[in-house]
């Protein structure tokens, strides 16, 4: 008998972490790889945000603090909220966690039960589905087509509601696709939700400040007010603030399911890094003028690679709204052969092909629940992704 739990046996390891190890691996073996699997923007954090965290440190900010987070952090937090968001809350309604990731994580682990139904619309971040199936819940999946942008409609969201259903995940800007919805999309998904009391929604915003050709970020809570006492909205430091390895994630939302959240983070991780969330009060505190910069940048990458992926034969690539990733289409290659006679049947035999041959690592569309596609980060630089690309198109060239 295994001494591993059964709960285990349905998850898979992160296939982004994967990749990025494997893509690790064959750089320590002298390989000439490009790594464009991880979603890590490559700007450093910005200075003033590390000098708060030095000066915390110098200050001995090293001790215990409130499982729930400081009350200076959540009330920056509240602020941020109000300002940004038009979302009012008190710092009570605040939840501060180990990243974004731990913060869904705690979230789902306090209030699915076993059978209880999690809707995620696909593609979805890899760790969705795994986080409610290590919550013995069942995830409910929706395909956004490419022809709606990868977003889902309400008549999709209708016909997936059951009783069974507990939480409605909405990830915008979204990762992998990059797809953001607008505040018209946002109201037509309210008016199915508010059809059905029992749905309480995890509205992911993560990748809010990081958006193109004057698309603006909403707030579902905001949009739709009579939402708002069942909808866990859940942000964090590390992509707009570029601090992902600072592990800082927070959740704003309903007195019961923000208790519940602590008492899972005070028998787990105990609370999020004190001098972390002082630099996050200066952070959240401060002008975001650096942004601009880095979505232009941003920006420019990406119509770069968008251009480059749909000069090449057998791949399609739609342009997205925000974040820092693409989402192409390989279906013209597949069933076609490499060089050395493989057929590719799927994607995975796509990406495994590209990182063998051409030491180019993406991630397959499976593990975002939507094939035949592979997943792309432009959070890296020009060179490497104009290196990348040209690398792309000699493999698809190859192929026969």
């Amino acid at each position: 008998m295994s001494i591993v739990a059964d709960r285990l046996l349905a998850v898979k390891p992160s296939a982004t972490l994967a990749v990025t190890t494997k893509a690790k691996e064959l750089k320590a073996q002298g390989v000439d790889v490009i790594d464009l699997g991880i979603g890590e923007p490559d700007f450093p954090t910005p200075k003033h945000i590390c000098d708060a965290a030095k000066a915390a440190l110098d200050r001995g900010e090293t001790k215990y603090v409130p499982v729930a987070g400081t009350l200076a952090f959540r009330q920056a937090i509240c602020d941020k909220l109000k300002r940004e968001n038009g979302l009012d809350y008190t710092p009570d309604r605040i939840t501060v966690n180990c990243g974004g990731k731990g913060t869904l994580f705690n979230i789902i682990m306090a209030t699915v039960n076993p059978d209880d139904e999690v809707i995620i619309p696909a593609p979805y971040w890899v760790s969705y589905p795994d986080m409610v199936r290590i919550a013995q819940g069942t995830p409910v999946f929706v395909t956004g087509k490419e022809e709606t942008g990868f977003k889902i409609t309400p008549e999709d969201l209708e016909k997936a509601i059951t009783p069974k259903t507990k939480w409605f995940i909405l990830n915008s800007p979204s990762n992998p696709s990059g797809a953001a919805y607008t505040v018209d999309e946002l109201r037509a998904l309210a008016e199915v939700l508010k059809k059905h009391p029992h749905v309480w929604i995890i509205s992911d915003e993560i990748y809010e400040h990081i958006v193109y050709d004057g698309f603006e970020s909403h707030s579902i809570a905001a949009v739709a007010p009579e939402l708002k006492d069942r909808t866990m909205t859940v942000n964090g430091l590390a992509k707009s603030y570029s601090m992902t390895g600072w592990r800082v994630g927070y959740a704003a939302g309903p007195a019961e399911v923000i208790k519940a959240a602590n008492k899972i983070q005070s028998q787990s991780t105990s609370h999020a890094v004190s001098f972390c969330q002082s630099a996050g009060v200066v952070a959240l505190n401060s002008p975001l003028d650096f942004l601009k910069e880095r979505n232009d940048i941003f920006k420019a990458r990406r119509d770069m690679v968008v251009a480059a992926l749909n000069a090449i034969d057998g791949v399609s690539c739609r342009t997205p709204e925000g974040a820092f990733y693409l989402y192409p289409s390989i279906a013209g290659c597949i069933g076609k052969k490499t060089p050395a006679g493989k057929v590719i049947e799927n994607e995975t035999d796509f990406v495994t092909a590209l990182l063998e041959t051409e030491g180019v690592a993406v991630v397959p569309g499976v593990a975002f629940g939507l094939s035949p596609y592979f997943r792309l980060s432009y959070a890296t630089s020009t060179e490497l992704l104009e290196k990348a690309c040209g690398r792309i198109k000699k493999f698809c060239d190859s192929l026969i």
